[in-house]
């Protein structure tokens, strides 16, 4: 089972320093915090990009984002006017793969990877789809930034009334409910929350006065926020109880992660920058997995991972093996959750249109390219990024600049007509000054 939140921080959840508007501690999230207890806690997970679409290409495929032309966009956008881009039906994913090797398969929730008829769930090796296709989706009314309806029952539209993380939550309970106890299932639980618009249980009059409008800009609050979080984390307690009652809890794997940083209510602390940006809070993420079969109580891992390996982990947790015309960029991760301490050296790399940014991560050191200007970070002892070293630490800045242009040389060239998107046109968080 794999759960991914949209947009949600990294210090935004109890067990990893939630804090409410008068910085004391909150208590958003006591189902995930006690599925840390019972699993494993990733403090060095990163997403595959600080931006939605992006990551969700990575985690389908187990490969990197910019490997298809839709990964590209920064995000994907709601109208593509001439465009037709999306998840290729005949590219390999999790769920086709899982789906080919007998299991069910099933995404609730955000897809983001392409409009029907060309792109869909279904169509990429769900055999079942409830949710919606655009980047956003309202929490009343069902409809993308557009203000269009968008909520889907497999291929067909639908109408339901209700509160979307509540009509996510329980129809993946009711996923679980119908599973065979003899047949495996992979459950894609994709939440729109905390996305903007920010809006809890008892906001549907708020829903109703932005309606069409899309942003939200002049709404929300980290009460508000926090509230969203605590609705989807109530959500994912209802999932592991259906879990518990089927008597699939000890041997399921289950992950929960975010898309990206967070952004305008989020807490990234002790990070800077947010989602869109290279910097730590815009793709650092918290990470945990539930495997009681598996993996101890209460482990921590410190090992630089990201979201495409948990493709590669899940199948290989299944005996499932990738396709060879399609070869996992990502690795497996079975090794760490048997042994919190095992050590799986490997560089991580970023690229983004938007800012000409450019990123790599290696160990606790961290190369940045900015606008073209460039940084050095030791993350181990400055998590904030405040000291840049590469003067100081030429060698290692050459090393990891050389590494950086060596993978960028691997990968297809963005293409000039790709979208850099920020959510708000209006950003009122400062960007880092350097």
């Amino acid at each position: 089972m794999f759960i991914l939140a949209d947009d949600l921080g990294y210090a935004d959840l109890g067990c990893t320093g939630a804090r409410d508007a008068g910085n004391q501690p909150a208590d958003v999230s006591p189902h995930l915090d006690r599925m840390a207890r019972e699993g494993m806690r990733f403090t060095r997970a990163y997403a595959n990009s600080p931006v939605c679409s992006p990551t969700r290409f990575a985690l389908a495929t187990g490969r990197w984002q910019y490997r298809l032309r839709g990964g590209a966009e920064e995000p994907l956008p709601t109208v593509m006017h001439d465009k037709v881009l999306g998840l290729p039906p005949q590219h390999p994913t999790l769920p086709s793969l899982l789906g080919a090797a007998g299991y069910a398969t099933a995404l609730v929730g955000k897809w983001h990877l392409g409009y029907p008829p060309a792109f869909s769930p279904r169509a990429s090796g769900y055999q079942e789809f409830f949710g919606f296709h655009a980047g956003g989706n309202d929490y009343f009314e069902h409809c993308d930034p557009r203000g269009r309806a968008d909520l889907w029952e497999n291929e067909a539209p639908v109408q339901r009334a209700g509160y979307l993380t509540d009509l996510l939550s329980r129809r993946a309970v009711d996923f679980v409910e119908r599973q065979a106890a003899d047949r495996p299932f992979l459950l894609s639980l994709h939440y729109s929350a905390p996305h903007w618009p920010w809006l809890t249980r008892d906001d549907a009059d708020e829903a109703l006065r932005i309606a069409g409008v899309g942003k939200h800009l002049d709404g929300g609050s980290i009460a508000t926020y926090q509230r969203m979080i605590h609705h989807m984390d109530e959500g994912i307690g209802w999932v592991l109880d259906a879990l518990a009652r089927k008597g699939a809890a000890d041997n399921t794997l289950v992950v929960f992660t975010s898309d990206n940083g967070g952004e305008r209510f989020s807490n990234n602390w002790p990070f800077v920058g947010q989602k869109m940006d290279l910097l730590e809070g815009g793709i650092r993420v918290p990470l945990i997995a539930r495997w009681p079969a598996r993996i101890a109580s209460s482990a921590l891992h410190n090992v630089p991972n990201l979201t495409m390996d948990w493709t590669a982990t899940m199948l290989d947790a299944a005996g499932v093996a990738a396709h060879p015309d399609y070869p996992l960029d990502g690795k497996s991760l079975l090794s760490v959750l048997d042994d919190p301490h095992a050590h799986m050296p490997c560089d991580l790399f970023w690229r983004m249109k938007h800012r000409t940014q450019r990123a790599v991560i290696r160990g606790d050191w961290k190369w940045l390219s900015i606008e073209g200007n460039e940084f050095l970070f030791n993350l181990g002892h400055d998590a904030r990024e405040r000291a840049n070293l590469k003067n100081r630490y030429p060698t290692m800045a050459n090393e990891l600049r050389s590494a950086w242009q060596a993978w960028d040389g691997s990968m297809p060239s963005i293409p000039p007509d790709a979208q850099a998107h920020v959510v708000f046109t209006e950003r009122e968080i400062p960007r880092a000054s350097f």
